[in-house]
């Protein structure tokens, strides 16, 4: 009897979707990954952001967008879902998915490469004590980090407060070099530092998936302040640099691209994926003996409450997030410059209860007047003319508490759509207002100002940082996971993106989302290893278990 064409089919190209790839075909095995397969059709600026916008005559394409993207997507919650340059990356996912949501932001991809084409890029290893919330033995974290950080290029190494909270400086590069504005705040931090750690506010340099030091065909940063906007350098990672790989290095990998799985079904001793548009190459299912979904939390969730045909609410972890906006007089009038877009500085923040705060500041350079005009309460001519003169002594900032503060849910409704409630814990406004009194505190410290009714709580789901849907327990109920993410009722099927973790600190998750389905596919892989082949099917030999 001929068995499944693929040993197994991976639904997604994000972050934990390569992950998952890259130890499975070094394994010899039979590997097949859809994914939406959109594409950029605008380019990022090539040059550096001020001089783009100083002589660009076609910088509208990439500013407003040909079909005035900014516009119309204006009241998107991020300036990246306003980003025309990243248009492809958030297109049809809500749609494609049957994804519905009240009082909750959602968001998704179906672009080669996930959302990790539009992300923050912020890394850090979860500590000891999240680790042990997964049911599987902690050594086996240390292989798989290292391999995901070494593959994807991290930077930010640091003697610093920060270095233990991040748990990764072992395989990172150098940090990207700090602007004026942020060179200020660390020196005034390094004098005031006792004080500030007394207080329970901890500072250093961010780590982030951002080049210092070139790594293959990728180019290190160079402070052109278009991360906004994409890194025509590839100094961002982005999964979509590890498919290219994953295309040119293993011939025992297909790529489908425009395949959206709508679901998935049992086939003899295998799986089939089914979607309602075929994809590429004209087909519309295809059959694997195990699937791994790596398709986005919100996705996968569909797929596996679908399958089991589970209508009771699930709980969505999800980050509660705060911005503002920080003032340093004493830079008032200093000229605006290129430098890196992304979060400089970061910072832990110890509140009331055993809660952390986590979050970075960023140059204002690279994001438009506009997009911080829009928070003041003038109108937006007095609010734009104000900022022109203030804004090069300003950073951005933001702040995540932890997930288990969310109280989202998600539900399969009678039409197989997933409708996603979002709310937040009562607790929240208070940890909230707290963080804004420490924060204010700290920074004045430092030399700055939070300015007045900057610190905005942030709208549910607004984080994207969604996981915890399908959590992994040591002894899973039906449609939990196991510690390799097999979930409960479905034999065969793995979740391996953020569905299956079983928490979410307030630090950034990716690289554990990754390192998650690094170590899932190595275990799956050993466990093939253990299997006879007998023609293109497999048996288990059941003393590997």
């Amino acid at each position: 009897m001929i068995g499944p064409e693929f040993d197994i089919i991976i639904v997604g190209s994000g972050p934990a979707g390569v992950s998952a790839a890259f130890p499975l075909l070094s394994a010899g095995l039979r590997v097949l990954m859809v994914d939406g397969g959109h594409r950029p059709s605008v380019a990022p600026p090539a040059r550096s952001f001020l001089s783009m916008r100083s002589d660009d005559p076609a910088q509208w394409e990439w500013m407003l967008g040909r079909e005035f993207h900014a516009i119309k997507f204006r009241e998107a919650a991020s300036p990246k879902l306003r980003a025309p340059t990243h248009d492809y990356v958030f297109k049809d996912f809500i749609a494609r998915n049957r994804i519905a949501a009240e009082h909750f932001i959602a968001v998704g991809s179906l672009a080669q490469g996930g959302l990790s084409n539009a992300w923050g890029c912020g890394v850090a290893r979860f500590s000891d004590a999240d680790l042990a919330a997964f049911p599987c033995p902690t050594h086996e974290w240390d292989i798989s980090y290292r391999a995901v950080a070494m593959r994807m290029g991290i930077s930010g190494s640091r003697d610093d407060d920060l270095r233990e909270y991040f748990g990764l400086d072992e395989w990172a590069q150098p940090p990207v070099e700090l602007d004026v504005a942020h060179a200020f705040l660390e020196a005034r931090y390094h004098k005031q530092r006792s004080k500030l750690i007394n207080a329970g506010f901890r500072m250093g340099r961010s780590r982030v998936a951002a080049l210092t030091e070139p790594l293959d065909e990728r180019l290190p940063c160079n402070l052109s302040g278009n991360c906004l906007w994409g890194c025509s350098r590839r100094a961002l990672y982005s999964a979509a640099d590890d498919l290219i790989r994953l295309r040119r290095d293993f011939p025992n990998f297909r790529y489908e691209a425009g395949f959206v799985v709508e679901g998935v079904s049992r086939a003899g001793s295998g799986w089939k994926i089914l979607s309602n548009q075929p994809g590429a190459s004209g087909c519309s299912e295809f059959g694997g003996t195990k699937i791994m979904l790596a398709a986005g939390t919100l996705a996968t969730t569909r797929l596996v409450l679908d399958a089991l045909q589970i209508n009771t609410p699930v709980r969505v972890l999800s980050s509660p997030t705060a911005a503002f906006l920080l003032w340093l007089p004493t830079l008032l009038g200093i000229k605006r410059q290129d430098g890196f877009g992304l979060g400089q500085l970061s910072f832990a923040l110890r509140l009331n209860g055993g809660d952390t705060g986590f979050g970075s500041t960023f140059a204002t350079t690279g994001i438009p007047v506009t997009e911080f005009a829009r928070h003041l309460p003038f109108g937006r001519r007095h609010s734009v003319d104000i900022l022109r003169n203030l804004l090069s002594s300003c950073l951005a900032g933001n702040m995540f508490l932890p997930g288990h503060l969310s109280e989202a849910t998600a539900r399969l409704d009678a039409n197989g759509s997933l409708l996603i409630k979002g709310g937040h814990s009562e607790s929240v406004p208070d940890l909230m207002a707290e963080a804004a009194r420490k924060l204010r505190q700290a920074f004045w410290h430092l030399g700055g100002i939070v300015l007045p009714m900057s610190f905005t709580m942030g709208k549910s789901g607004g984080d994207i940082h969604y996981a915890g849907t399908l959590p992994m327990r040591q002894s899973p109920r039906q449609g939990e996971t196991d510690g390799l993410g097999t979930v409960q009722g479905l034999e065969n099927i793995h979740a391996v993106d953020g569905a299956c973790l079983p928490l979410l600190p307030e630090k950034s998750h990716t690289l554990t989302i990754m390192a998650n389905a690094d170590r899932i596919a190595r275990a799956v892989a050993k466990q093939w290893r253990a299997h006879v082949r007998v023609g293109n099917e497999f048996s288990l030999n059941k003393s590997e278990g």
